[in-house]
């Protein structure tokens, strides 16, 4: 409400004064009320302002971010993790060996390796360390999406010995594998009376023997009423 305030100063106090006590509720609307009817139109913003601080704060303010930022995780995200944590610390005001603590036990092993490879030594302030760590975890997280984008597109288009090429495979086969001679009762005349198909050492079906057999192919064979 003061940054809102602050870009119309020429708001006077009365109506800073009611403009935020109608934006109270519970207790505060309560405390509010009081002290319109205690002071009505001598109160002024910078007394309203600084008693109202004083009677909402929030003396374990410091400590409960402590205690949060001992809870805070990283789960994938260091832009998250990190807004989170600075906005924590602002209350907590960690700094130091306490610091760097917090991020190391909240941050996984990857990211640690990472940081130590590329940064070498001890840190010169705390902004240092955080920008270290920061960028290295990301340097983690791309290679992560990298690796998932590399396996979507592997899976799209196939892999190497995988089902695309298997049945790339079977159709090759189909098409040089010699089919069986067609012979005749002497085993060794050309007998064109007798279908290839479903006879001892032949395929059992039409179907199966044209699998993997052009459809232009199979079209010209059944057009020239060929058995063979």
């Amino acid at each position: 409400m003061t940054k809102y305030l602050s870009f119309y100063p020429e708001t006077s106090d009365q109506q800073k004064i009611v403009w935020v006590g109608t934006l109270l509720t519970g207790t505060a609307k309560s405390w509010d009320l009081h002290r319109y009817e205690t002071l009505g139109e001598n109160d002024s913003w910078v007394n309203y302002a600084t008693a109202i601080r004083a009677e909402y704060y929030d003396s374990r303010e410091a400590a409960n971010a402590q205690l949060k930022l001992g809870q805070l995780k990283y789960t994938g995200d260091i832009q998250a993790y990190m807004t989170e944590f600075r906005a924590l610390n602002n209350h907590a005001r960690t700094t130091g060996e306490s610091l760097q603590e917090k991020i190391d036990l909240a941050m996984p092993e990857g990211v640690i390796d990472m940081r130590f490879a590329h940064y070498l030594g001890k840190f010169a302030d705390d902004e240092g360390f955080l920008q270290a760590t920061y960028q290295a975890a990301l340097q983690v997280e791309r290679k992560k999406a990298l690796k998932q984008a590399k396996e979507q597109m592997k899976g799209q288009t196939g892999a190497p010995g995988g089902k695309t090429e298997k049945k790339e495979d079977r159709r090759t086969e189909a098409r040089t594998t010699p089919r069986p001679k067609e012979t005749g009762p002497q085993g060794n005349l050309p007998n064109t009376k007798i279908p290839w198909f479903g006879r001892k050492d032949t395929w059992a079906t039409q179907d199966e023997a044209m699998k993997g057999v052009p459809n232009a192919e199979k079209d010209e064979y059944r057009q020239n009423r060929n058995n063979c």
